[in-house]
């Protein structure tokens, strides 16, 4: 069985009830709210985490400074800042579910061959120690609130930019 979104009261409350952990958490991960509580619980239970999409991340109130470093390390590689993103969390380990906003075929197709189980895996496409780094070093919190995304819930669940959710209860 896999959740999707599930904060650590709502994994901890099927923990203690004692029932079986979920397979798979599906989470809106990102270098900009990487959620490490959530993850490092789960990987101390077994749970894999997988991440969804980044489409909505670069909206006008976006990190922009965070942005202005994803774009360095794109223009480095050769590669998009989505391309950069999948690259970024399959080398963390997680199971990547990439979607695309993109009208133009040839950034679906760039995005796709990065993905899990692409065809450009090679080393000008894996991401150096450093360039990890910077992109663990960017994580500020950034709620999915702020990206006007609800995928699902209903727009009366969603409390503001604050809102998250892994943290609805």
């Amino acid at each position: 069985v896999g959740v999707c979104n599930y904060g650590l009261a709502a994994l901890k409350e099927i923990a203690a009830a004692d029932l079986e952990l979920p397979a798979v958490n599906q989470l809106e991960l990102s270098p900009f709210n990487a959620h490490k509580e959530i993850v490092d619980w789960c990987s101390s239970y077994g749970i894999a985490v997988s991440c969804g999409a980044w489409s909505r991340l670069s909206s006008a109130d976006g990190p922009t400074e965070g942005w202005e470093a994803v774009s360095k390390i794109a223009a480095a590689k050769g590669m998009t800042k989505a391309q950069v993103l999948v690259r970024w969390s399959l080398q963390k380990g997680y199971i990547c579910v990439p979607r695309s906003a993109a009208k133009a075929k040839v950034e679906k197709v760039a995005i796709a061959e990065n993905s899990y189980g692409g065809v450009n895996q090679e080393a000008a496409y894996v991401l150096s120690k450093e360039e990890m780094d910077t992109l663990d070093s960017l994580d500020v919190g950034y709620k999915a609130g702020k990206l006007g995304r609800i995928d699902g819930w209903d727009a009366s669940d969603i409390q503001g930019p604050d809102w998250d959710p892994t943290d609805f209860v």
